[in-house]
């Protein structure tokens, strides 16, 4: 990914204020359809379609995996993505195209070709997105077979039926929304997500598809696309794995008709960019808590860090310890797991500066256990908490980050024992 993009203080600091819906939506400017196209799944839908209305199509930004296993249907967005616009972005369920070679490219562009044929557009106006098992060849025939019903049930307020269609493992199916003013005209930014496993930072197993009828000039699109999926999708984590096929796409109609976009510090910009990383956040989240297996929803706040690359190593080690992880889903306030982690994160630390918090419950202090049977009730009570929040002082400066993870439960292991089958 990216390296890390900085806004002003204040659009961090502000988007707690954005209220953010997860009810059905619609777009202006926009329309989707999903079908069963049987390419792997049965009887669910598992075909989806999103299309800008103006025949120019969108401007467009996107965020996609770092592994270097990266699935074909990412390297046809990346050079989709040279021109900035796109006319619509079809996904398919199941097959993830990935680790397939030059046959698997081939393919995704001759998705891209369906899609562009029925919607009049060059293939190259097409941006194509897969997630399921990694190897076998996405099959084309069900697509094609599938193109004149998705096409024909094009619809604004079908956005519940394209978070269905992307799902594999996840359990719910996750939209947010928001709607601003800006320059007195009503701004929709509405989307949905997948993500239940394989979740890491720079990006994961996840699929995040994001529409918004604002005017944005396409270089201030991409750079709140990048700022926000830092603070979101890059900030949580389930398992610490990173997949092949991570992709984040926003589109941009311009139907609300406001003035471009085109300074992106202006106080407009600022809004917009806010608005845009609160409906990130909220569907991170709910990747999080659709985590496989899961039971808990865990805040990870690291404080008094030196620098903000040591916040989010001490962080993330923590969120990804397997012990950690495991005492969150036994409810075993083990604070001990906990401090260990973040001494093994490879930062400089003094412990005898360290403080550890279970939401208000002060279990550690300046490098030592703080005792007694009321401190241990407390904390345990804390623990038995659906969400809860981990709070470490480093004590060592004034840099911070918080990561977002789940606990690990019997349930996961059951479920990626057996993906394949």
């Amino acid at each position: 990914m990216d390296e890390m993009t900085h806004a002003p203080a204040e659009v961090a600091k502000n988007i707690k204020n954005v209220a953010v819906s997860s009810q059905p939506f619609v777009v202006p400017g926009f329309q989707v359809s999903a079908v069963q196209s049987g390419m792997r799944y049965r009887n669910r839908l598992d075909l989806a379609l999103i299309v800008a209305e103006p025949q120019e199509g969108a401007v467009a930004a996107g965020v996609f995996t770092t592994n270097r296993f990266c699935a074909a249907p990412v390297e046809w967005c990346r050079r989709c993505l040279d021109s900035s616009r796109a006319k619509g972005i079809l996904v398919n369920a199941g097959i993830a195209n990935a680790c397939t070679g030059e046959e698997g490219f081939k393919r995704a562009g001759e998705m891209a070709r369906m899609a562009g044929e029925a919607l009049n557009a060059p293939p190259g106006d097409i941006l194509i997105s897969s997630t399921g098992v990694i190897g076998p060849q996405v099959l084309l025939e069900p697509v094609q077979k599938s193109m004149p019903a998705l096409v024909k049930g094009l619809r604004p307020d079908r956005w519940g039926a394209v978070a269905e269609a992307i799902m594999t493992t996840d359990t719910v199916p996750k939209l947010a929304s928001t709607r601003i003013q800006i320059g007195g005209r009503t701004v929709t930014i509405g989307g949905v997500a997948k993500g239940s496993g394989m979740i890491a930072p720079n990006m994961a197993t996840l699929l995040a598809f994001v529409c918004t009828d604002a005017a944005v000039d396409p270089q201030v699109l991409n750079y709140w696309v990048h700022w926000g999926a830092d603070r979101s999708f890059n900030s949580i984590t389930v398992d610490g794995d990173t997949s092949t096929n991570d992709t984040l796409l926003v589109l941009a109609g311009g139907h609300a008709g406001n003035a471009v976009l085109a300074d992106r510090m202006s106080p407009e910009s600022r809004l917009f960019g806010e608005a845009l990383s609160a409906v990130l956040s909220e569907l991170a989240k709910k990747i999080v808590l659709d985590g496989e297996g899961a039971t808990k929803f865990i805040e990870i706040l690291v404080t008094g860090a030196s620098d903000a690359a040591s916040a989010r190593s001490v962080a993330f080690t923590v969120a990804n310890s397997p012990l950690v992880k495991t005492a969150f889903f036994g409810e075993d306030a083990n604070w001990g797991r906990i401090v260990a982690a973040a001494g093994r994160a490879g930062v400089p630390l003094q412990p005898e500066k360290v403080t550890l918090f279970f939401d208000r419950v002060c279990v550690f202090k300046a490098g030592t256990p703080l005792t007694g049977s009321d401190i241990e009730e407390k904390a345990t009570a804390v623990f038995k908490q659906k969400e809860l929040r981990v709070h470490l002082d480093l004590g060592m400066g004034d840099s911070q980050f918080t990561a977002f993870t789940c606990d690990f439960s019997y349930d996961y292991v059951k479920i990626n024992a057996s993906y394949r089958s």
